[in-house]
């Protein structure tokens, strides 16, 4: 193996996309190789070390999430000396496409994987859905997987209405129906939001004693972009190579969100939904103990004064009732 590439000196942001390609392919081949895969897809490895990072990004995604709008597997390369391969689409594909198979059975019939002690597939909503699929090239690899689909074959899954327009796109051939493809998986996990009703009808479908599947509640329908925000997608993902997440690792590392605004805010929605005024304001104070957030604050204030004004309202119809007037 090579030494690890400083892949992440130039930034490759407000590059168009032929542009961005163009750089990606540059900056990769003197370390690896780069692949152009059908008209939507490109695969970009870099070789440095035993460990490999597979990724599944898609270039919109890449450009959303990363300000130098680099591979996410990049840094982890750089820091870790791992080897990464990054398979990224143009737009959401779920990587359906008879020269992403190919380009798999390739690595497959060369042996590719196996020149690694440890393999680690990762990908988020149709990009994790492709982690888990194309997994199985990898027998005994880790696959961390967040939000994805297990298919959108509409005679399972027709009551997942978010992408009819892939309803065409067949995913019962090659690497088709995601739980599946994780029989050959060493560990795999699933993390998901069980209030996202449809994210967490395709998890059960991941059903597998290798299967572990990670509740994250309340924090929404963009937990990858969550997880950047909390600095904690990295880590995870450094646990899945080390063999080190389980239940009570992740549950430590959930903690994080208590101090996160966006996460705050979606509880305190969530409990104004359902009328609970008293839990509300223990979640505000709770917030407000550990950051500033005059958001959060005002609601505390508003919410004080309205429980003082109906507690006082109760006390003065109970003095009513006694045959007493009301104190000032």
């Amino acid at each position: 193996m090579q030494d690890t590439p400083h892949l992440t000196e130039t930034s490759l942001a407000d590059l168009g996309r032929d542009d961005w390609l163009r750089a990606v392919a540059g900056i990769v081949t003197h370390q690896g190789a780069f692949e152009t895969l059908g008209p939507h897809h490109s695969a970009a490895l870099v070789t440095a070390g035993s460990t490999l990072l597979v990724t599944f990004e898609s270039l919109q995604g890449i450009q959303a999430l990363s300000d130098t709008a680099h591979p996410l597997g990049w840094e982890l390369a750089e820091t870790n000396g791992w080897s990464q391969l990054a398979l990224i689409s143009d737009g959401d594909t779920w990587f359906r496409h008879r020269a992403v198979y190919g380009y798999f059975d390739r690595l497959v019939d060369d042996g590719f994987f196996e020149e690694f002690d440890q393999v680690v597939f990762y990908g988020a909503g149709p990009c994790g859905y492709a982690a888990a699929a194309f997994s199985v090239a990898a027998p005994g690899a880790r696959v961390l997987s967040i939000q994805p689909q297990a298919t959108l074959d509409p005679r399972l899954t027709e009551w997942d209405d978010r992408f009819v327009h892939m309803r065409r796109t067949s995913f019962t051939d090659r690497y088709g129906y995601a739980p599946d493809m994780l029989d050959a998986a060493d560990r795999a996990f699933v993390l998901y939001d069980p209030n996202e009703q449809l994210d967490a009808m395709h998890a059960t479908l991941f059903d597998a004693p290798n299967v572990t599947r990670l509740r994250m509640p309340n924090m929404g329908a963009a937990l990858q972009g969550d997880l950047i925000s909390l600095d904690l997608l990295n880590t995870l993902i450094e646990a899945v190579a080390a063999d080190t997440l389980t239940r009570q690792h992740f549950a430590g590392l959930m903690r994080l969100r208590r101090s996160y605004g966006p996460y705050i805010l979606r509880l305190m929605s969530k409990l104004a939904a359902q009328d609970r005024p008293r839990y509300e304001i223990a979640v505000c104070r709770n917030a407000l103990s550990r950051i500033r957030a005059p958001r959060v604050r005002r609601r505390l204030r508003m919410l004080e004064e309205k429980l003082a004004a109906s507690q006082d309202g109760d006390a003065a119809t109970q003095d009513m009732r006694a045959g007493s007037p009301a104190q000032p």
